[in-house]
């Protein structure tokens, strides 16, 4: 069948994440038939490179062919049992594999990134009511902040867009200021302008430690605030103000955490463990859902007990399902084979200089680089400029997703540098369609990443 037939049947029968449905009356829905390394190829043959890794997730490019061995070795075995009563090698593999690599204790498995943030909410609330201080029981989290869309992770959400609508059923918490290096005054460094907003946290902390039970951040980068950076160093005053205070630390690394920033795990650039780790997206390279969270063993220890009440009763049917840990064993053989932290240190500071003609433009902002992330704010009047732009790269066979107003790069690793040159063309050749054309009409924009 062509793009048009899968196009109909799936507008007719699918209700697509992260979307106003009507939109795609006008903006078509991308049939994709199969993926090959960097690209995604639709129905009708035409091809995509894939520069976000398909919401993040996808490390090594699609069908990566040891992550599809390892996933067929593994079907020929077992493919799933439940995790309660029950135990399986992938699981135990690679829980010992996280916990070397994090210098934390216990795996807990779910099955995406929101479920990953409930987890350690939870366990959190739970450490503290266990432990004799049932009045810790809110939660810091940054401004702008994301950490997913279910109930509880929401509540440590600071996008409106997504939370506001359910504000009623929601547990009021804390906001900080972002650490990101945008908002740093004239004069300030990027570590300036982090330390500022630690400061400002520590009032929080000083005030209503004894309500809280911790403090969750993505560490380096704010995904869905528009790819903010921030300096190592709020992460070390993090730490620090959270021994002080006596409260959680929550590393979200959803994200960030397998490389994408730069060191395995995020917050190893400040030098400095959080007391709970929430992993996703890459885990499995993008092949199956899974979700871990990890924590101190004296966490672990307070939920060890004879009163069943005090353990952690939390459960999804499919955690640490079979398939997806034997998925994730392979991600980190490869990471450990081809030394790819090594190999994507290289990557970056070439396709960093790759990308000067885009920062010389006179409407990019805020150039910005991560490990392999990089991103850009674009000076425009246009306040449908995210969905302009997306169209204005697909028309050049280039998957890219702005988050409003901010274009960013999260391509696989394994993209070439000849495909990277491709990216960059296009991405110049789009903003002058998208600057130079007048408003689409489409209505005002909406910062979904």
């Amino acid at each position: 069948m062509s793009n048009q037939d899968w196009l109909r049947r799936s507008f007719d029968a699918v209700w697509h994440p992260c979307t106003q449905m009507k939109r795609h009356e006008r903006l078509p829905i991308v049939p994709i038939a199969r993926g090959e390394g960097a690209w995604l190829i639709d129905f009708d043959g035409n091809r995509y490179l894939d520069g976000v890794s398909s919401w993040w997730v996808n490390l090594f490019g699609h069908g990566h062919p040891r992550i599809r061995q390892a996933i067929r070795d593994q079907l020929d075995q077992l493919e799933h049992v439940m995790l309660a009563g029950f135990t399986h090698r992938p699981v135990v593999e690679l829980s010992e594999r996280l916990a070397k690599l994090s210098g934390l204790g216990h795996a807990f498995y779910g099955s995406d990134g929101a479920s990953a943030t409930e987890i350690a909410l939870k366990m959190s609330f739970h450490y503290w009511k266990n432990s004799g201080q049932p009045g810790k029981t809110r939660f810091i989290s940054l401004e702008n902040s994301y950490h997913g869309e279910t109930v509880g992770a929401l509540a440590v959400t600071d996008v409106p867009l997504f939370s506001s609508t359910y504000a009623d059923l929601l547990k009021p918490g804390l906001r900080a200021p972002s650490p990101d290096a945008r908002l740093a005054a004239p004069g300030e460094s990027a570590a300036d302008a982090a330390l500022r907003a630690a400061r400002s946290l520590e009032n929080l902390l000083a005030k209503h430690c004894d309500q809280i039970a911790a403090v969750i951040v993505e560490p380096l980068v704010q995904g869905a605030a528009g790819m903010a950076m921030h300096d190592p160093v709020y992460l070390t005053e993090l730490r620090r103000l959270c021994d002080q205070y006596q409260v959680h630390l929550i590393a979200d690394e959803i994200a960030v955490g397998f490389g994408r920033a730069g060191s395995f795990f995020a917050y190893q650039q400040a030098g400095i463990t959080p007391d709970f780790l929430c992993l996703s997206k890459g885990i499995t390279g993008g092949f199956l859902p899974l979700s871990c969270v990890l924590t101190r063993d004296a966490v672990y220890q307070a939920f060890y007990h004879d009163d069943v009440a005090r353990g952690f009763l939390h459960s999804h049917s499919y955690t640490g399902n079979a398939l997806a840990c034997a998925a994730a064993l392979a991600v980190l053989d490869i990471f450990e084979d081809e030394d790819v932290l090594a190999a994507n240190r290289v990557k970056a500071e070439e396709w960093t200089r790759k990308m000067q003609p885009l920062i010389a433009r006179g409407d990019v902002r805020h150039f910005r680089h991560r490990g392999m992330i990089w991103a850009f704010d674009v000076e425009t009047e246009r306040s449908d400029f995210a969905l302009a732009y997306f169209s204005a790269m697909l028309k050049r066979g280039c998957l890219l997703r702005p988050i409003g107003k901010t274009v960013y790069f999260m391509p696989p690793y394994t993209l070439n540098n000849e495909e990277m040159d491709g990216l960059v063309r296009a991405s110049l050749e789009a903003l002058d369609e998208v600057q130079s054309s007048g408003q689409s009409g489409q209505g005002e924009e909406t910062p979904l990443p």
